[in-house]
Order: C-alpha cells, then structure tokens, then sequence
C-alpha cells in the first residue's frame, strides 16, 4: 500500500510538473506578440516581443542597452563586436566589474563599416540583429538581410553616429519597443530632451555671437590632420552649444578632412580634440585618455602636444590656450546632451555658469545606469591654466 501509495504521489507531482511546464510555455507564448517597427533606414521589419536574445553589431551599443535592462545588462546579449572593449576599456572594465557575464558572451572583430560574423551570429539564433546604419551598403553587398531573414532572424537599423540629433529619438524607442521597455525608454528620451534645452532654450534666447570651432576628429587615432566633422554629430554639437563650426560648409556629410591651411585661414578661437584612450588601436599615440576615472593631469600632458600643431600657428586658440579634449564616444552613444553642454560652457562661460556637465552626467548614471559615475570624459588647456 505504501508503495503504490508513493508510486501515486510521485505520479501527481510529475502531472504538476508538466501542467506548470504547459502553463509557462502557454503564458510565454500569450505574452508574445508579432510586431512591425520601422528603423532609422525606413524598412519595415517584422519582430516578435519582448526579444530576449539579441547580436549587437556595435558593442557599444551596450550603452543603451545598460540604460534600459539597467538590472543585468548581459541578459539579452547573445554576441557583440568587440569595439566597445578596444575603444573604451574603463568603461568595459566597469560594467565587467559588475557584471562578469560580459566576458562570456561571444565577440566578434570589425571597424564601424564592416559586416557582422555571420557565423557567429547564426549560431547564437538571435531574436533580432542591430546594426548600425554605416553598414547597409556592406550588408546589403553580403546579402546579410536575406541571409538572416531565411533563418527568421530579423535585422534592425538604428544610429547614433550620423545623424544623432535626429536618429537617436528613434533608436532608443526601437530598443525600448523591442525590450519591452517603453515606459523607461521615453523617460531616457525626456530626460535628453531637457538637458538639451537647458542650452539651446539660452541660446535662443541670448543670441550670443557663435565663436568659430575647428573640431579635430579623433585626435591621436589619426595622426594627421585634419580630419573633422562637417554639419552633424559633433558638428551639430557645436551649432547647437552656440559655437560655428568651421567645417559646416566645407565638408559634405558627416566626416571629411580639411588642409591646414583652411584652417588657419578661419582663425578658430576653440579647438575641440575628439579622443579617447586608444593604446588598442594605437600604442603610445597622441590621443588623450579622456574618460571615466581618467588622470587630469595625463589628460593635461597628452592635450598640450596639440597647440604645436602646424595647422594651429598663429590663430585665436593658440594664443588663448583654448584646446579642449573630450571624449570621443559621445559621438555614438545616447549621450551627446552631456557634450553639448560642457561645449556651451567652454564657448560661452558667462551665459553657462551655473550649468554642471558633471552633475547631469551623474544623475544619468543614478537615475538610468547600472554603474557609478566617474569624471574624466574631457578636459580643458585654457581650464587647467
């Protein structure tokens, strides 16, 4: 009796167990849903929701991923570039600090414009890919979208880089949308929305008269020049801190270069140095280490090497010492509101005193990430002195 007894219990609790496994995967399927998104390229795109496993083309697209599944930031992550390791290693070193899972996931190599690893990203059956828009022609040349596509596996579009002023709204809701984080996404997007206008709201108001800007794009990862950005991403940065970039009509699109003598000739009174710690690309190069918990001083050694540059004798800047590094990443990340504001403060100090760049920066970090803030993301020649 005992054994048939037993025999009957152990009958019932594997009938629960199947029922509770029936019952997850019956909730499961009810919570998911079927929807169409339209990317920053335009296409319309098929995805189910909430996805759960996820290819980053770019790893630093980690830092929109961290601000909306800001609990565990690895949990979706099924394979990413390795970018964000090479190009911003603090911060690497921080999330991985906290989150130990990040060296576990699978990478892949690649600059910004270069495909995926198909068979990377095949093997981690994502729900979705992200790439950036950068990449479409190559995608498109490798067939990319109808590879994946004939695997089920669908390829979103999002930018931070091109055209960020106008993309990132975008993006962020294609990621919260996706995520199953849209409460959190558009409180990310109003809390961008007002720090912007904490300058552009004075700038329209004041009108001061724009000081003219050379901005030296990624300074130290090229090491000759002049490499800058025409009327988007830092290029609009600057318009809108109430600055005039001189390259804005001289550089079609987003990225070009222009001679030393073009710019000795607009007799820029700021110098803006993109950069960023790049020993992983270029060991011992003349890039300044801008970026979390970054040394004032080293920053102060490294920046003065750039006064000394032939495309810089003679104009307003050099006799000011006004050369300023900031950090390169706000050029592809969800934060550029911070740069625009600590550019407002370089170029119209009076008008900006009150504004703290930092303090926005940090109550980001407290209200949005996972890791603690650490200064260090730029740093001035004319400030130091």
């Amino acid at each position: 009796m005992w054994s048939n007894g037993r025999t009957g219990i152990v009958k019932t609790a594997a009938a629960v167990l199947v029922a509770a496994a029936n019952l997850a995967l019956y909730t499961a399927e009810a919570l998911a849903e079927t929807v169409t998104v339209t990317d920053v390229a335009g296409r319309e795109v098929e995805v189910e929701v909430p996805v759960e496993r996820v290819i980053l083309g770019e790893g630093r697209q980690l830092y929109i991923v961290a601000a909306l599944d800001r609990e565990d930031p690895t949990r979706r992550i099924a394979g990413w570039r390795n970018d964000l390791i090479q190009a911003d290693p603090k911060t690497y070193e921080a999330y991985l600090t906290k989150f130990p899972k990040l060296a576990e996931i699978p990478s892949f190599a690649g600059y910004e414009e270069s495909l995926i690893d198909i068979e990377t990203t095949i093997a981690q059956k994502p729900d979705v890919v992200f790439l950036n828009l950068e990449t479409m022609q190559a995608t498109a040349d490798a067939q990319y979208i109808e590879k994946l596509g004939a695997l089920g596996t669908p390829v979103v579009y999002i930018d931070f880089r091109h055209q960020p002023m106008e993309n990132t709204e975008p993006t962020i809701r294609l990621f919260g949308k996706l995520f199953g984080q849209e409460e959190r996404a558009e409180a990310l997007i109003a809390f961008r929305d007002r720090q912007i206008r904490r300058v552009t709201d004075v700038i329209a108001a004041e009108n001061p008269e724009r000081p003219a800007v050379f901005i030296d794009r990624a300074g130290g990862y090229y090491e000759d020049c002049c490499h800058t950005f025409g009327n988007e991403n830092f290029g609009r940065f600057v318009e809108l801190a109430g600055g005039s970039n001189i390259a804005k009509t001289l550089v079609p699109g987003t990225f070009g270069q222009l001679n030393a003598e073009q710019v000795i000739a607009a007799d820029p009174a700021h110098i803006l140095v993109t950069t960023a710690d790049w020993e992983a690309y270029v060991q011992d190069g003349s890039w300044v280490p801008v970026g979390p918990g970054a040394n004032p001083e080293e920053v102060e050694r490294k920046l003065a090497f750039y006064p000394t540059r032939p495309a810089y004798t003679g104009i307003k800047a050099q006799k000011t010492k006004a050369f300023h590094a900031m950090w390169h990443q706000f050029y592809n990340s969800p934060y550029q509101f911070v740069a625009v504001q600590q550019l407002a403060k370089w170029f119209h100090p009076e008008l900006f005193a009150n504004l703290d760049p930092d303090e926005t920066f940090r109550q980001l970090h407290d209200e949005f990430l996972p890791i603690g803030y650490q200064p260090g993301y730029w740093g001035s020649l004319a400030e130091i002195e």
